[in-house]
């Protein structure tokens, strides 16, 4: 019999389908994965704006995550959306319970529309036990500055931000860079076993249809992890994903706000 590469993906759901479990379920399998999902938030919202957040209880996301560890496994986890201290510390315990597998985090804090994720609180717990478990950090920008408690100007910045952020226990980070104001898109990849910063350079695409690029980069890089790829190589291999998939993209109209990236641009 066949096997599936099994991707599970702990998150937030986005009614507007363009980001959380909506945009991580659709990344997987257009990049050759079996996806699964655990719920941690509901969110109202379209391409306008986050109007509403409903927190599933903790239980029941550790019920989820059992459900699907105990039986089906994963090749590797990708995790976003966690609102609060409470639902970090659970995440974190149910996992240590499990056979490692690679673990992409991506700390979701703020929506496109600057709607807020993360409550204050759940910084410190993020630090404290989730982050030390990832074999991959994504933050961007905003996201590494309010880890770090600073403000992140230039390129020497963003190097040493790497360094702290994989001092706090993780393999791996990766900075995006698509807030930059200097007209490109380069991401910042710090090896903490190699202690090696690699840059990948990326062209800026003019498209309000960006909704979702977080989730969307995490998740591929979670499905190239396990298909077998190194952290680098699946960090390459993602970072041309979204490139087409936000190319793509630019061409439709959906909504009044900030649209999806084409997930599916491969195919259709």
């Amino acid at each position: 019999m066949k096997t599936y590469r099994r991707v599970l993906t702990i998150a937030g759901s986005d009614s507007g389908g363009g980001a959380g479990i909506q945009a991580d379920l659709k990344t997987i399998a257009a990049n050759g994965c079996y996806g699964m999902s655990v719920i941690t938030a509901l969110t109202a919202q379209n391409t306008l704006g986050v109007t509403g957040i409903h927190a599933v209880p903790v239980e029941f996301v550790a019920a989820q995550l059992e459900a699907v560890l105990t039986d089906i496994g994963a090749d590797a986890i990708k995790i976003g959306m966690l609102f609060s201290a409470d639902l970090i510390c659970t995440v974190a315990e149910c996992l240590k319970k499990f056979d490692h597998c690679p673990i992409v985090l991506d700390p979701v804090m703020v929506a496109q529309s600057g709607d807020k994720l993360l409550q204050d609180e759940a910084i410190d717990a993020l630090k404290r036990h989730l982050i030390p478990m990832a074999h991959l950090l994504t933050p961007n920008l905003p996201e590494a500055a309010m880890l770090l408690g600073r403000e992140l100007a230039s390129s020497e910045d963003i190097a040493q931000a790497a360094v702290e952020l994989a001092a706090l226990g993780c393999a791996n980070v990766l900075i995006k860079g698509g807030h930059l104001e200097n007209g490109n898109s380069d991401d910042s990849l710090y090896l903490a076993a190699e202690r090696r910063m690699v840059i990948l350079s990326g062209e800026r695409i003019a498209t309000r249809n960006n909704h979702g690029t977080g989730c969307t980069l995490s998740s591929a890089i979670a499905s190239f992890i396990a298909k077998g790829e190194s952290v680098e190589q699946a960090v390459h291999s993602a970072k041309e994903y979204i490139t087409g998939a936000l190319k793509a993209g630019a061409s439709y109209a959906i909504g009044r706000g900030h649209g999806p990236v084409h997930h599916f641009f491969r195919f259709f």
